[in-house]
């Protein structure tokens, strides 16, 4: 990432000065549901929940992301889905269980569901790498509940409304065991505008889930343009859904 020789032995050809270099996400304001960041107050209304939000648009209850998707952290989470990086999972996981609220009891974690197609091509599934290892660091069990019904088109390049009707019924619960009453955590590792989140998190209530949080590595900042140079790579897909984000 940074062109600096690697001078120790690792399975991920990252630096540890790249590595730590990640930061948190950070903004003036934000919802207090769906964590959307904002550069002013006014769309926010006295309970601080923006106008998604107050509809009752989103599916699911919160939302908590570790950092906005840009510059080194959106490069490793491409390392991880585009160039098969896979013990990025671990440094990336290690930032979702930092972010995870203490407060709040959760009684399973689900992973964000991949078309079978999809996951043929590309070896795995992000989220799920992710889901297990949270797991193993809270003790949260995974719970694989969920499938992707059909294969929806990719959401790049679609207008919200577009986004909503392109994921709308592609979830289905497998089984309900282990969701009547509880309290969700749904896994995926870039949030872009929360569509497919919703999605999902509307056949996880639909099959008896109580309450349903999403939790992702990074979260598209909606106050930038759509897409990000970084550098001589190829563009942060700030905008993309593409193969697993919300």
């Amino acid at each position: 990432m940074c062109e600096t020789p690697l001078l120790e032995a690792n399975r991920i050809p990252v630096c540890s000065a790249c590595l730590s270099s990640v930061t948190p996400l950070a903004a003036d304001y934000f919802c207090a549901a769906c964590q959307a960041p904002f550069a002013s107050p006014f769309p926010l209304d006295e309970n601080q929940l923006c106008g998604i939000c107050r509809r009752g648009a989103r599916g699911y209850d919160r939302c908590y992301s570790y950092g906005f998707y840009e510059g080194t952290l959106a490069r490793l989470i491409q390392l991880l889905k585009y160039e098969r990086i896979e013990p990025l999972a671990a440094v990336l996981g290690g930032l979702l269980s930092d972010s995870l609220p203490r407060d709040i009891v959760f009684d399973g974690i689900v992973p964000m569901p991949m078309h079978w197609t999809r996951r043929y091509v590309r070896g795995f599934n992000q989220a799920e790498l992710l889901a297990r290892d949270l797991s193993r660091r809270t003790g949260i069990p995974v719970i694989e509940a969920v499938r992707r019904s059909r294969l929806t088109r990719a959401q790049v390049g679609l207008s919200d409304h577009h986004r909503r009707r392109n994921v709308s019924g592609a979830f289905a619960v497998r089984r309900s065991d282990g969701l009547e009453g509880r309290h969700v955590l749904l896994i995926d590792d870039v949030l872009t505008t929360g569509a497919t989140a919703a999605a999902c998190a509307a056949a996880l209530k639909k099959a008896g889930a109580a309450r349903v949080t999403v939790m992702t590595v990074a979260r598209a900042d909606r106050r930038l343009a759509p897409s990000v140079p970084l550098g001589n790579d190829r563009p942060l897909r700030a905008q993309s859904n593409i193969a697993g984000g919300c």
